[in-house]
């Protein structure tokens, strides 16, 4: 009789267990048809089909399973609605998630990042929806895809506003048409990455509102919308992601953030009480959060009238239309003179749009002023962090813009004016302001003494040198090895260390005391174009951080001398493995397609996300090195050139690269911009591919590159044939074809028709967008056959006027 009972609460415990399941899950023998629904286990959430407002079309979508009227959080096919009662929700044995009409024909599907065995889509309390392994112990973990990947116009809580880094995912709510139509309306809320990250409401392409940046609490432009006894907030910025996403401490409190299709972002919170929700807050008070109303260099308060103001040391540019229209804002009284300028110092304002910002968080603020104060760029600083005290740094480049009035946010200013405006400030401000001035012109002059100083020292230092002057001082921001623990960490320079050499000089692998392993760039004493290379490299890249660029670690300048210290990539170079056919075989096209994408993502930090706009204008196979992950790193900006202000191209006289990877336009006419590194990466990705040489390719039925063959298989439909044949059947055909798609987009002959980074990091880590159709590369011609048989594997192009001569590398 016991073993009876036993029996029975075991299967009755098994029933309830299994039945549980299924309320909350689709699996690929239960499919969700029209007036069925699934159930999160706490029946917080339902998901199911429905109709909006008085429509009578049908969509699958997400919804508060106690809450009426009916609230829906997200919706699957948006843009393609059913028009009857037919649709049928299904898994497929694959894990794919499909929307079937009544033709039988899929009108929406998830898109899949690897095949499942046992494949099941949940519904969860937070209203997420998973789809993953039902084997896998930790499905919420190890998912495959998420809802909360393609929110609609609803952020609920633990949802993401941003970016991948790694995928390209793109986290971001647009609104509904109307409340009859969920397909995207006009507006949309993201994170934009440009300079220091901060959230956007966009009208089409022009944006609308804008939070200001996160000072460690809260966005500067919602100081309200802080952490409280209800919510929290997480702004995370790394090397993977960036993200914002908030929390909320009672999870039984109904919440959701929605931009609705006026484009107000609203903060809205379930109260049971009244059964109806209220708004907890708005992003968008009032006139003054309406973008740059007031110009530039001034500020909204919408308690005046009219509401827009100059900043202090600055007068409206149009005086006559101040009254009326403010969008040309305001110029500066009294024109800069660079390191003689000071700061005003305001308080209780939105920080400016920092899309033109760049930021540390390693730096103090006395640390942030100097380099300000050093670059005459610089237009404004201020804290990154407010809290304990303040950290970080942030500072503006060109023309202040979109900043209100807020008593309550606690963030400084530091705003760059002629050193003569600080003597007009007014006697309230002066009385204000006075303990802070005093406390600047303090450090102004230890600065200034610690600077004369080292100028001093560094003179000295100079005259001591037969060739010291021709390093500057552009080698102050790196740590200096000396000469013993270089020549210590390499044996002396032993023969048996070099690992490479160029117009500079030889490479030598070296180990310092602590067991770190450093490669030593060592200039030769014969070597001509390598030292401006030498100096080159320690402007550029001691001001650049970013894990697919090689790191610079310091550098010795002792006696002699002239050495760069970087950090020790142990798989050498890309092209050390993808051209031999000894070690090609371990390159397997999941670590060429990671390459290809570090190789991109690090491109786009040097065009767009650094603070410095930078074309490499060398960028070869040769020049990708492999640290012990097989992550690529960029390396040798000994050509590197930058682009100041808005500036776009440059031109030279002297063309300097390396054949088979300049684009047309800076190989003829000398005419280098980031659309020449696009070419570059272009060619490198084809190589990538196919593991040839651009240069070095043959072909027994033309006489073209590897450009121009790729071109050829691309307009017969072979694209796949030019992949490398020691790759087998290990790849990806629908990865390897887009890669070989944006490849050729890269390479096309005109520079306008090229992408930007920007476009290709975004192309590479989304499969489901649809490209554009290449056109014709660059250098398209048919060449002498002799050309692929040349010995020298690379040559680097010098072009001054009419003359061209090869020089090694």
């Amino acid at each position: 009789m016991k073993g009876l009972t036993s029996s029975f609460i075991c299967s009755h415990f098994l029933f309830v267990l299994l039945t549980s399941v299924a309320l909350d899950t689709i699996t690929t023998d239960k499919p969700i048809r029209d007036g069925d629904t699934i159930v999160s286990a706490g029946e917080f959430y339902e998901l199911g089909f429905f109709s909006p407002g008085n429509s009578k079309d049908r969509y699958v979508g997400i919804w508060y399973k106690k809450i009426l009227p009916k609230t829906v959080v997200w919706v699957a096919n948006r843009n393609i609605p059913l028009n009857d009662t037919s649709g049928v929700l299904t898994l497929r044995p694959n894990g794919i998630l499909v929307l079937i009409n009544s033709p039988n024909a899929s009108i929406w599907s998830s898109n899949l990042s690897r095949s499942l065995k046992n494949p099941k889509a949940r519904l969860l309390d937070s209203g997420n929806l998973l789809i993953s392994d039902g084997n896998d112990r930790d499905p919420e973990i190890n998912f495959t895809w998420q809802s909360f990947d393609f929110p609609g116009n609803t952020l609920l809580p633990g949802m993401k506003l941003g970016r991948n880094l790694l995928t390209g995912m793109d986290w971001y709510t647009s609104s509904w048409k109307s409340a009859d139509d969920p397909s995207p309306g006009e507006y949309v809320n993201r994170l934009d990455s440009h300079g220091y990250p901060q959230l956007l409401v966009l009208k089409n392409s022009s944006i609308v509102y804008s939070s200001g940046p996160w000072n460690g609490i809260a966005f500067s432009g919602s100081p309200n919308n802080k952490p409280n006894t209800y919510y929290t907030f997480e702004f995370v910025v790394n090397q993977h992601e960036i993200y914002y996403k908030y929390e909320i401490r009672n999870v039984s409190l109904p919440t959701r953030v929605v931009i609705n299709s006026a484009g107000v972002l609203e903060h809205l919170t379930w109260i049971e009480r009244s059964q109806s929700w209220f708004l907890y807050l708005t992003a968008q008070f009032d006139n003054c959060d309406s973008f740059a109303l007031c110009g530039p260099y001034a500020s909204c308060n919408i308690n005046n009238s009219p509401p827009c103001e100059c900043l202090s040391g600055f007068k409206p540019r149009y005086p006559q239309q101040y009254a009326a229209d403010w969008s040309s804002g305001c110029v500066r009284r009294t024109s800069l003179h660079c390191n003689q300028d000071g700061f005003f110092i305001f308080t209780g304002i939105k920080m400016p749009d920092s899309r033109h910002s760049w930021y540390n968080e390693s730096m103090n603020l006395e640390e942030c002023k100097k380099l300000c104060l050093a670059d005459c760029n610089c237009t404004a600083y201020s804290n990154l962090d407010i809290r304990n005290g303040g950290s970080g740094c942030l500072q503006w480049f060109g023309e202040l813009i979109d900043i209100r009035e807020f008593s309550q946010n606690e963030q400084d200013l530091f705003v760059r004016v002629a050193a003569s405006e600080l003597v007009s400030i007014t006697d309230s401000d002066r009385k204000r302001r006075r303990k802070r001035t005093t406390l600047i012109a303090v450090i102004s002059v230890v600065v200034a003494t610690f600077i004369l100083s080292f100028l001093a020292w560094f003179s000295f230092q100079r005259r001591k040198r037969r060739t010291g002057s021709e390093n500057g001082d552009e080698d102050m921001e790196l740590p200096l090895f000396d000469l013993v623990t270089v020549t210590s960490a390499t044996k002396n320079f032993s023969s048996a260390n070099v690992i490479g050499e160029g117009g500079f000089g030889p490479v030598y692998k070296g180990i310092l005391p602590n067991g770190q392993e450093i490669a030593v760039k060592r200039l030769s004493t014969y070597s001509g174009q390598g030292l401006q290379e030498l100096k080159n490299e320690i402007v550029l890249i001691s001001k650049l951080q970013h894990r697919n660029l090689v790191k610079l670690l310091g550098c010795c300048l002792e006696e002699e001398e002239r050495m760069l210290i970087y950090e020790f990539m142990p798989n050498t170079s890309l092209d050390y493995f993808i051209f031999d056919p000894s070690r090609n075989t371990s390159l397997a096209w999941e670590n060429r397609f990671e390459i290809a994408m570090g190789i991109s993502r690090g491109l786009l930090y040097l065009h767009q996300d650094s603070r410095l706009r930078i074309i490499h204008r060398d960028l070869k196979t040769s020049n990708i090195l492999l640290d012990s992950g097989m992550n690529a790193k960029i390396s040798d900006f000994g050509l590197a050139k930058i682009l100041g202000g808005d500036q776009v191209e440059g031109k030279t006289k002297r063309v300097i690269g390396t054949y088979g990877y300049m684009s047309p336009e800076y190989a003829v006419d000398g005419k280098y911009s980031v659309k020449s590194d696009v070419f570059s990466f272009g060619v490198i990705i084809l190589e990538i591919i196919s593991g040839r040489r651009n240069r070095k390719f043959h072909h027994l039925e033309h006489h073209h590159n590897l450009l121009g063959h790729a071109w050829l298989l691309w307009n017969e439909g072979k694209a796949l044939e030019l992949i490398d044949g020691c790759l087998e059947e290990s790849f990806s055909e629908s990865q390897v074809f887009r890669c070989i798609q944006v490849g050729l987009l890269c390479v096309q002959k005109l520079p306008e028709d090229r992408p930007t980074m920007a476009s290709v990091v975004f192309w590479l880590g989304n499969e489901d967008m649809v490209l554009p159709q290449p056109k014709q590369p660059g250098f398209f011609i048919e060449r002498n056959s002799m050309e692929s048989t040349e010995s020298a594997d690379e040559g680097c192009l010098t072009y001054t006027g009419s003359l061209t001569v090869l020089e090694p590398r």
